[in-house]
Parts: C-alpha cells; structure tokens; sequence
C-alpha cells in the first residue's frame, strides 16, 4: 500500500470515490480519527456502508436506512471485518466524518482530520484482520503526514464528547499503540 500525494489516493486498496466532500482549507492534516460502522446496525459485509457513503442507500430497504439515507456523509477509509480496505475521498480532500467536533481547542476537525472506520460496532471486539490492516494503513498516512503522530490519533468520541461514543469500549488502543510502536523499533 502506498499513498500518492499528488492525488491523495491510496494504491492498493480499493477505491470507492463518494460525492461526500469539498476542498480543505489550507490546513496541515495533523489528526486521524478512528469511528465505526455497521448497515444496517450491527449486520457486517451487506456493502451498505459504500452505498451510503455514496448516497445511495434505498430508505425503504430498512428501517434504519429511512432515519440516514438523506445524509451525506463519507469518511476517507473504510476496513471491513476481514481487513479489505476502501478510500472513499482523497486524503487531499476534506471528507464528512466528523460532523461538529474539536481536538486541542480547534474546532472542525474535518478541516485538518483524515476519518478511518472500522466495520463494526461499540461493542463487538473488531477483528485480527481489521488491526492489522488498521496498523499498514496508520502507518502509510504517518509517513505522508508525520504531523499525526500516535498522540493525534483519536476516536471520534474524542472530539465529539457526549455527541458520538465510537470507536466505543471494544476498540483496543493498546493494542494499536503497541503495533504501531513495535514497527518503529529497529529489528
């Protein structure tokens, strides 16, 4: 996986370019935030996300689809439960994913912010494959944006408090603190 910093996108994973995004102020990307999803709630690999990230989501497919499907929202990456990884917008763009937040007293993290989600739910452990790719994919973005150290990554509930609660309390930090300090240190 390498990312393209001209283009802001990612070789080697899949691309899935939703309409969901405009361009970033003149900003540094210094923060990545971690979220989760699952559509509908709770049900993994239905591809529901893409089409939602693509405003394409049938309302009457599920009741749930009905409260969302008028919302455009994306995130720059998705990492489904058996580590596949799709880009939704260019790093270089300023994708939805955030929504009203703050980090460090700076408002609008989505101006400096790239969003990863993780299929999944706030209390259902993600999987091996999801670290692991979760892991390649942190790492690709802190070598082209070395502002997001391992202290700039945060959960959405981090910059959301009280608003948004994942990656929730089945996300383990330690574990990605502990990969992402392990390939730092000389073998």
């Amino acid at each position: 996986m390498q990312l393209d910093s001209t283009s802001g996108w990612c070789h080697g994973v899949h691309h899935c370019p939703s309409p969901n995004f405009n361009q970033r102020p003149q900003a540094e990307v210094s923060l990545l935030v971690i979220h989760n999803i699952s559509l509908p709630p709770g049900q993994f690999g239905t591809g529901k996300v893409q089409e939602f990230f693509q405003n394409r989501l049938d309302a009457a497919e599920h009741p749930y689809f009905a409260s969302i499907a008028s919302l455009q929202v994306s995130a720059h990456f998705l990492i489904e439960r058996d580590g596949a990884i799709t880009q939704f917008v260019s790093c270089n763009e300023r994708a939805w994913h955030a929504g009203q937040s703050r980090y460090a007293e700076r408002e609008n993290c989505n101006d400096f912010s790239l969003g990863i989600e993780l299929e999944g739910t706030d209390e259902l452990p993600f999987s091996d494959q999801q670290y692991a790719a979760l892991t390649a994919l942190v790492r690709v973005l802190q070598d082209a944006y070395p502002a997001i150290t391992t202290q700039r990554i945060c959960g959405h509930s981090d910059i959301a408090p009280g608003r948004k609660t994942d990656p929730g309390p089945a996300f383990d930090w330690q574990h990605l603190r502990t990969a992402l300090q392990q390939d730092k240190e000389p073998t």
